[in-house]
């Protein structure tokens, strides 16, 4: 159950805050105190942040927290009546989905590379001039900047679910090309390099496809989390807790 409701992410936030508006418009109903109807649905929301399967890191249980309160809070400012505090919570939901489709849960939310994450990899990687690089999810494109100031002369590429986020990318990196479309399904034969800022939930995938479609040589760069079954040729640390990993494929035969 905790795997399938994390790689489905964030739709156990979208429970929560729906479980937790619930709560308050039984408890509205009922006659309540408003402070029990607001108190006890933040404090649900609270604990449930807590159980690993809903929120298996730090900033998930953030987000399923804060989504009640929070949704009062914009209520508050734009109407000021309890009545109307579902439907505005609509407007945030549906940009969410908008900017975030459902197909695209299975990835890695918005949290673009840092600024020179990637100053370093040029050290360990040598690429040919005009290699391809292929910034697997590349959001609104921090990390394909960051493989630009790396390898200047490679041709770079990213591929990306949600539309905004593509159209963007597009405006913010005009030497890269940048498509709108599914990673999984993007063929990683042709690149020399692959990068990913993923999830620890869709790495054993990513090996996987790895595996399958990059030829001999190729490079797998992944952002924060490590490749399980593959063995790193090097990481560069950028914090006690956060590393750059860097994967060299070997020949079919170990593959």
């Amino acid at each position: 159950m905790s795997a399938s409701l994390q790689r489905t992410w964030p739709l156990p936030a979208l429970l929560v805050w729906a479980l937790a508006w619930g709560l308050c418009v039984t408890l509205r109903q009922s006659q309540a105190p408003l402070w029990a109807s607001l108190g006890l649905p933040a404090v649900l929301g609270l604990v449930l942040a807590q159980w690993p399967a809903l929120a298996a890191t730090r900033w998930r249980a953030v987000f399923v927290a804060a989504g009640f309160p929070l949704s009062v809070l914009l209520q508050g400012l734009v109407s000021g009546s309890m009545a109307a505090a579902g439907w505005v919570w609509l407007l945030p939901l549906a940009l969410l989905l908008l900017a975030y489709p459902v197909r695209a849960w299975r990835d890695a939310p918005l949290f673009p590379t840092p600024a020179g994450a990637l100053a370093e990899l040029a050290r360990h990687v040598a690429l040919a001039p005009q290699a391809q690089v292929l910034d697997a999810g590349c959001g609104l494109g921090d990390g394909l900047r960051e493989l630009r100031a790396a390898f200047p002369q490679a041709q770079l590429h990213g591929i990306e679910w949600s539309w905004p986020w593509a159209l963007a990318c597009r405006v913010r990196c005009p030497w890269a090309t940048v498509r709108r479309g599914d990673l999984w399904a993007q063929d990683w034969a042709p690149f020399d390099l692959v990068y990913l800022f993923q999830r620890p939930e869709s790495m054993p995938q990513a090996v996987d496809k790895a595996r399958r479609e990059l030829r001999p040589g190729a490079w797998l760069v992944s952002l924060e989390f490590e490749a399980p079954g593959l063995h790193p040729v090097a990481s560069i640390p950028l914090s006690p807790q956060r590393r750059v990993w860097l994967y060299r494929m070997g020949p079919a035969r170990g593959r």
